[in-house]
């Protein structure tokens, strides 16, 4: 595993060789796209309060936070309203610090807040490059990344190609993907104006090759549910699990709240617990830093301002020591998320 040594910490970053500087935090808005389902399932996290949502986002951006993640998916693009108009309410000298990643790819409709499939032909990247543009509010859109819809590297090609022109056409200033197969990850590692790959890193794991093609290709890689879709705040446990109506009770993405996994997971929280708390930090605190060990910028989640503002309180320790990070890795060998 690489580890960085960090003599200065600025909370500052670039993301890639060629992207733009923001913070080495960013703060993620599925959650406040609200319910919605997608293939049939419920794909949001429950009921929100988009005033409370609104109030979330300015914390974070008082608190330092200048990358915002966001997809045309969640809540059937309501995230993206919801973030724009927290955007709006910034002055204009913040709110040029701020980049604002969004995705495109999965299916949805506003109307009935439903989705299912992808489409990836350059009509549709349009179409949803048109609906974000819209619903953010801005005229061109900071970091645009393929969520989903591409199997090969060859399908791959043909998408970075729909994205320079739509570079060249002042609607997308740079791109990246977040479906994260190593060969499509290589694909837009050779891309112009390509600047981050998105995976899953935590402290249980992340994918060794997934983060190599982006290291050698120049990219910056935030790492998605990097408090294990809640995991590791401490706010749960096997008789206090998420609401009815919230992803995490039924996806086929993450088994850390299944009735079944849950306590092995939490057995896990139990074992580095200590070490991710060390000189003051909140779990979560200390599970963020854990990963600017690894050079990488996380982007979790956050429903209030409460949440936000904890999150973001985490850049003021800075990444954990290097020998930190090695004994948590040697506790949590284990886990299944832990792959080549």
């Amino acid at each position: 595993m690489v580890t960085t040594k960090t003599t200065t910490w600025t909370g500052r970053t670039r993301i890639g060789d060629h992207g733009p500087e923001t913070s080495t935090l960013g703060m993620g808005t599925w959650v406040l796209g609200g319910p919605w389902t997608f293939d049939g399932r419920d794909a949001g996290w429950g009921e929100v309060d988009d005033d409370v949502s609104v109030r979330a986002v300015h914390a974070s951006i008082d608190a330092g936070v200048r990358l915002f993640d966001t997809a045309d998916c969640y809540g059937a693009g309501h995230s993206e309203r919801v973030l724009g108009r927290a955007l709006r309410a910034v002055p204009a000298s913040v709110r040029s610090e701020v980049t604002v990643a969004t995705k495109f790819g999965l299916l949805t409709d506003e109307a009935t807040r439903t989705g299912g499939g992808t489409d990836v032909a350059e009509a549709a990247v349009r179409r949803a490059c048109a609906g974000s543009l819209r619903r953010l509010g801005v005229g061109t859109i900071d970091l645009y990344q393929l969520h989903g819809g591409v199997e090969t590297a060859a399908d791959a090609e043909d998408v970075v190609a729909v994205l320079e022109r739509l570079a060249d056409e002042g609607l997308v200033r740079r791109y990246g993907t977040a479906a994260d197969a190593p060969e499509i990850v290589r694909v837009f590692a050779r891309a112009p104006r390509a600047v981050s790959v998105q995976t899953q890193v935590n402290v249980f794991g992340r994918t060794d090759s997934v983060l190599d093609a982006a290291r050698r290709g120049g990219l910056g890689v935030l790492a998605r549910s990097p408090l294990a879709m809640g995991l590791l705040t401490g706010r749960y446990g096997t008789v206090r699990r998420p609401d009815a109506g919230d992803v995490r009770l039924d996806t086929p993405w993450w088994d850390y709240f299944d009735e079944a996994t849950m306590p092995g997971w939490l057995d896990r929280v139990d074992a580095v617990r200590e070490l991710l708390t060390t000189g003051g930090r909140t779990l979560a605190q200390g599970s963020l830093c854990y990963l600017w060990s690894l050079g990488v910028v996380p982007i979790p989640g956050a429903r209030t301002p409460e949440q936000a503002a904890e999150n973001a309180a985490a850049l003021g320790y800075g990444p954990l020591d290097e020998e930190v990070v090695a004994e948590i890795d040697t506790l949590l060998a284990d886990s299944p998320e832990r792959r080549p």
